[in-house]
């Protein structure tokens, strides 16, 4: 399948001289005085030596070539400039998937993964979501879970594809969800990790963890300046949270934590990422908490996998009050919020188990 005429080939257009203000940036950071506390945040010598090593020793064309390899695209959706990878499967019966990053992350999430799933018989599709990445900022306001769905949904069907699925993490089963909601004729079923649902047991709050969704959910464009102004300042406030949510047996590598941070930098979206926030937690936060509305309901058939490190975990039981047709159900042994990303080979035999159930 060819792209269509809506579609342009892309190539993100980053010159040396960024890279080395860059690197000039993070030799140049004014560091605050270490915690006397641990719990008060990212550690500073384990941030200093990631820094360092971004500095001097990361290299942003090796990440560039890969994308490059798989295919990136663009193409304008609702006023609005969407980024894409495009990787197709050799096998002539290949079914689509649409596959939804969240916060964050980036398409980087998905790199390790696209190759099972393209020899598994899979074409992914794989786009930043709008204010995030090479996708571009939205200069209004309205563009949540629902809207960007719409365009996911116009986006498959630029490319020709009249059935296809949908898979995701963190906002992306949000997106994924109402994919099945507002698309049902096209969407054959979506995959969730994890499903969201309101829990019969409530698992006890971590105010200590919340504290970012509060910030990005209230202020974005304030903690947007330090964000898009430091690159230490960016890396402690993702790097903590690729760190503190990931299975501790399957740690992400320096490079893959880079390349993803690369995609905040190079764009400038520290601000815009995090107005997704502004525009869905309430949503979302309905969606965990409850209560519940006939309009929250999903009817598609659905697949859900909680890993084990996952920050929601309902049971079955939970999640089919909302997911009313669930298929596949399973509770992987390793993995945390970053499935794909920390464990490709489980994630694309997950999302194969349940489509394959579909094709």
């Amino acid at each position: 399948m060819s792209p269509g005429r809506d579609v342009e080939p892309f190539t993100p257009h980053v010159p040396d001289g960024e890279l080395l203000a860059l690197r000039s940036r993070l030799r140049e950071t004014r560091w605050p005085d270490p915690a006397p506390d641990a719990a008060q945040g990212v550690d500073l010598e384990e941030l200093r030596q990631l820094c360092a090593y971004w500095a001097d020793g990361y290299d942003w064309r090796a990440c560039a070539a890969r994308l490059a390899a798989i295919g990136q695209f663009r193409t304008t959706i609702d006023g609005v400039g969407v980024h894409f990878l495009h990787a197709r499967s050799a096998r002539p019966d290949a079914f689509p998937l649409v596959l939804t990053h969240g916060w964050p992350g980036s398409v980087v999430e998905f790199l390790d993964a696209i190759g099972p799933l393209t020899d598994a018989g899979f074409d992914c599709v794989v786009p930043s979501l709008p204010g995030y990445g090479w996708s571009d900022k939205p200069a209004e306001a309205g563009w949540g879970v629902q809207r960007i769905a719409d365009a996911w949904a116009t986006l498959m069907a630029r490319l020709g594809y009249r059935a296809y699925g949908a898979a995701g993490s963190d906002w992306g089963t949000s997106v994924s969800a109402c994919l099945g909601q507002q698309d049902p004729d096209h969407v054959v079923g979506i995959h969730l990790l994890p499903p969201l649902a309101p829990r019969t047991e409530p698992a006890a709050a971590d105010d200590d963890e919340s504290g970012y969704s509060h910030q990005q959910r209230t202020r974005p464009q304030t903690i947007g300046y330090s964000l898009t102004d430091s690159p230490a300042g960016l890396a402690a406030w993702i790097g903590e949270k690729l760190d503190r949510w990931t299975d501790p047996r399957s740690r992400l590598g320096r490079d893959a934590v880079l390349d993803n941070l690369m995609h905040y930098w190079l764009p400038r979206t520290g601000a815009s990422a995090a107005r997704l926030y502004w525009e869905s937690l309430a949503d979302v936060s309905r969606w965990i908490d409850g209560p519940l509305t006939d309009d929250d309901l999903v009817h598609v058939p659905t697949g859900c996998s909680v890993f084990p490190y996952e920050l929601q975990r309902p049971t079955r039981a939970d999640a089919a009050r909302r997911f009313t047709d669930i298929r596949h159900w399973n509770e992987p042994e390793r993995g945390g919020h970053f499935a794909a990303w920390e464990q490709p080979g489980l994630f694309a035999a997950e999302l194969a188990a349940f489509f394959d159930l579909l094709r």
